[in-house]
């Protein structure tokens, strides 16, 4: 409860730089949100820009990155770490279901691309080393939410594959 209670609370810090979606018209959000990776949560700051494909429809360059802590295993061992960052390098596209005559817009938007971590540190060292590498992954984005106004709702799950974890 406390993490959907904190997911809500980041999800308001979202600032969307625009009059409307009109046709031909570039903006930038600038969002802010919380993550849950299994066993674990942190923060995340993405800037998307955007440009208005149609008054209905957008297409973006999202650049996302996230401080989290979660538990990692691998072979039967267990352990909390800390990822410094994780970033994610997306194409994205957003569909909104309005007429144009209200400020409301409810929206459904996917993306894809490119996902990195990086700086992980585990808090108790295992018998082999306290560092490693994490290779990079094929990213989706799938997101819902609306726009009323210049204030902009979003919930998204993000699609990431399992890293393997490389002793360093």
């Amino acid at each position: 409860m406390k993490k959907i209670f904190f997911a809500f609370l980041l999800m308001l810090a979202v600032v969307q730089v625009s009059q409307a979606q009109e046709e031909g018209k570039f903006r930038v959000g600038l969002e802010g949100g919380y993550t849950m990776p299994s066993g674990g949560g942190g923060v995340l700051l993405a800037i998307e820009p955007k440009y208005n494909i149609a008054d209905n429809m957008n297409i973006g360059i999202r650049f996302e990155s996230a401080a989290m802590a979660k538990n990692v295993s691998q072979n039967g061992l267990s352990l909390e770490a800390n990822i410094a960052a994780s970033g994610t390098y997306s194409g994205t596209f957003d569909y909104y279901f309005h007429n144009g005559s209200s400020s409301f817009a409810p929206f459904f938007g996917a993306g894809a691309g490119y996902s990195t971590l990086a700086n992980i540190a585990f808090d108790e060292a295992g018998p082999e080393s306290d560092e490693a590498e994490l290779d990079g992954k094929f990213a989706g984005l799938l997101r819902t939410g609306f726009e009323a106004g210049k204030f902009r709702l979003t919930v998204s799950y993000s699609l990431v594959g399992k890293s393997e974890i490389e002793g360093a």
